[in-house]
């Protein structure tokens, strides 16, 4: 199949054997891929990944193994997006890590995650995925709505995880690909949600979907410049600076969410969180089934946010352009291929 690999610095296109199948795991030919900004951090260091990135994908169930009847008709040929942290379960570890028995399995000691941690991903025609990370696409849900899942769920989680009952407004910092997901699902639950960002065009989309807007520098003068205070704040600048300008902005007792992920420190004054009693709080992934309510229901439609689509083999191309200034979201198609 063809596969690309981070090699280097740089997207390397190989040809590699399909991945063999563990008992009851899916073979998956990748119909869409996305390009998110850990994919970019990897090609700089992150993770020390070597494989073949991509972790944001729709695909198509094309083979099983060692499956029952009813798991094989309930999956062969569907559509799937899936879970990229693989757990203890999934590889038949004996007795499970503890973090399993907790029911933490996206924290689960020996997990492998698709496409950043020791696991090929979705740069590739196929992939695969064990079923218990599987989630049907519904047919009134596009491709190109589908693609988007992971990081929706990932901005799903802010929900799972901060009380928002009678919260007001909160800010989002970031207006990339993250960010834009994460305004439009706090917009679900939460009457006002302000967007701090650089670029004039990805700040035109959120407003376009109802989420006010703030346009910022990115410097050391930001701190001084903005007065606004919050209660809740969502750091998804991708930045070093960005929990710094964070922090600026918190009011006492203020909960910041962090969301960025990228290669290297952020150089940050510990003191306001102690003094302003701050709750910082990490962040990853979410909840794909409440992922797929939004799209099915119409409540968040992220395919504005589509800047372009390149095929798979243009995906060298494709992932400089995806770092081209004003770019929002850049997808990956297959090209039809058979087993």
């Amino acid at each position: 199949m063809l596969a690309f690999q981070a090699t280097k610095g740089k997207l390397k296109q190989v040809t590699k054997p399909l991945p063999k199948l563990r008992p009851n795991w899916a073979l998956i030919r990748v119909r869409l891929a996305g390009i998110c900004n850990t994919d970019i951090e990897i090609l700089r260091g992150y993770h020390s990944f070597r494989g073949t990135p991509g972790h944001e994908f729709v695909g198509e169930v094309t083979e099983l193994k060692s499956t029952s009847p009813s798991q094989h008709k309930k999956w062969l040929g569907r559509r799937v997006c899936g879970d990229i942290n693989v757990s203890c379960s999934a590889y038949g570890y004996k007795p499970p890590c503890d973090f399993c028995r907790r029911g933490l399995k996206t924290h689960c000691a020996r997990r492998t995650v698709l496409g950043i941690v020791a696991h090929d991903g979705a740069f590739a025609e196929y992939l695969a995925l064990p079923l218990e990370n599987l989630h049907r696409v519904p047919d009134s849900v596009t491709d190109e709505q589908a693609v988007f899942v992971e990081p929706l769920a990932a901005a799903c989680e802010i929900l799972e995880q901060v009380r928002i009952t009678g919260l007001r407004e909160a800010a989002v910092l970031g207006d990339g690909k993250l960010a834009q997901l994460i305004a439009r699902v706090l917009g679900t639950a939460i009457p006002r949600v302000v967007m701090y960002g650089k670029h004039k065009e990805k700040l035109a989309l959120a407003l376009r979907a109802g989420i006010a807007t703030q346009k910022v520098r990115g410097d050391k003068g930001d701190l001084a410049r903005i007065k606004e205070r919050y209660k809740l704040l969502v750091e998804s600048t991708g930045s070093p600076t960005g929990l710094a300008l964070a922090q600026r902005l918190a009011e006492p007792r203020a909960t910041i969410v962090l969301k960025s992920t990228f290669h290297g420190a952020a150089p940050v004054e510990t003191w306001p969180i102690v003094v302003n009693e701050l709750t910082v709080l990490g962040s990853r992934c979410g909840p794909f089934p409440k992922a797929l309510a939004l799209l099915r229901a119409g409540t968040v439609d992220p395919t504005p946010l589509i800047t372009r689509t390149f095929p798979l083999s243009d995906a060298e191309r494709a992932i400089q352009f995806a770092q081209r200034p004003g770019v929002v979201k850049v997808l990956l198609k297959s090209e039809e291929s058979s087993l």
